[in-house]
């Protein structure tokens, strides 16, 4: 769950403008389903490849079973299809995470399906940090159980990239990428782990797709969803910053190695404008020359990191100072963006849920 402080700031200014300038233009009907089915297409590819990261689990596990959980001599005997599974996994990932972000505007944004944003990809592990606890347990198939052990992105992750040295398996150094090398991250998952992981991983995709196709939207959940993601930058910024991307081996958090945080912020901006695109009839019809420019500011937003993920992906190496000024500037873009949603949802009468 996003911290709402932010978002109560913003419905403050917005309620002061509609009490100084009411309205009653009667704006044109949203397209609520197109949202709906942006939302069930990516929920789709995001079960598709949870699916598929199952099925590595699922044989990577029959083979470490088969050399007793001798890891070591796993990588000996079976380099070739222990590396092709890994990196299979890592690709299924990867699309995972961009299906899941693409759609996490609406799945954090939309209080009725924010549970799944705990659980999926922002809850913590129970007694750690200020967030949301993710409300599950993930049993193992040796009997082990870890309980309340963070989101599931964060778990696929520190698993299948080593970063979590307890939930990778020891004594073995494989080189994945046939290097030469033996780089970092390159480990062999613990095949207990990763195969409970899968599971429950996959249990929770199917759940969301069932939510979500049970979700009614209204235009409540969509301009909530614009007012309440849209400003986070600072929050997505920070990680950015605490990466490896930016902090290389200085870097506290364990997260956010497999991809740059950037993509995924890009990636939520996109989910958000189209979104935006849907419900944007009913502010242009209070006002068309606001409409269009809160479309080209959020546009100019997902431009501006997208520019800066250009710019790392090219070789430029940000540093923690760099990081808190990029972050200061989406974020001021942001909240004026999410400042004139807001005063377009008073005008038309369109509660924002708190």
């Amino acid at each position: 769950m996003r911290s709402r402080s932010l978002v109560m700031t913003i419905l403050a200014l917005a309620l002061a403008y509609f009490v100084a300038f009411p309205s009653a233009a009667q704006g044109q009907q949203p397209d609520l389903d197109g949202i709906k089915a942006y939302l069930l297409q990516q929920c789709a590819k995001l079960e598709e490849n949870i699916s598929a990261l199952k099925e590595v689990a699922d044989a990577y596990y029959g083979l470490s079973t088969q050399y007793d959980f001798d890891y070591s001599a796993l990588w000996n005997q079976e380099t070739e299809t222990v590396r092709s599974l890994l990196l299979q996994a890592r690709s299924s990932f990867l699309s995972a995470n961009s299906a899941y972000e693409l759609m996490e505007g609406i799945v954090a944004g939309v209080p009725a399906l924010a549970p799944f944003d705990v659980d999926i990809d922002a809850g913590v592990p129970s007694g750690e940090g200020d967030g949301d606890v993710v409300r599950f347990d993930v049993p193992l198939p040796d009997g082990n159980v870890l309980r309340q052990p963070g989101n599931f992105f964060y778990l696929a992750e520190l698993t299948l990239w080593g970063t979590n040295p307890e939930w990778t398996a020891q004594g073995v150094q494989p080189d994945l990428d046939g290097n030469g090398t033996v780089d970092f991250a390159e480990v062999l998952p613990d095949a207990n782990v990763f195969k409970g992981i899968a599971d429950a991983f996959l249990q929770k995709s199917r759940e969301l797709s069932v939510e979500a196709k049970a979700w009614r939207p209204r235009e409540s959940d969509a301009f909530t969803a614009l007012v309440v993601m849209i400003p986070t930058m600072d929050e997505y910024f920070q990680a950015w910053k605490e990466s490896r991307y930016v902090s290389g081996a200085q870097a506290v958090s364990p997260q956010f190695v497999a991809t740059s945080r950037l993509q995924d912020i890009a990636d939520i901006l996109h989910g958000l404008q189209v979104v935006y695109t849907h419900i944007e009839p009913l502010i242009s019809a209070l006002d068309p020359a606001q409409a269009q420019q809160i479309e080209h500011e959020l546009s100019a937003l997902r431009d501006f990191v997208l520019q800066v993920l250009s710019q790392e992906t090219a070789g430029v190496k940000f540093n923690p100072e760099d990081a808190d000024l990029l972050g200061s500037e989406a974020q001021h873009r942001a909240t004026a963006i999410a400042g004139q949603i807001a005063q377009a949802a008073a005008k038309l009468g369109i509660d924002i849920q708190g």
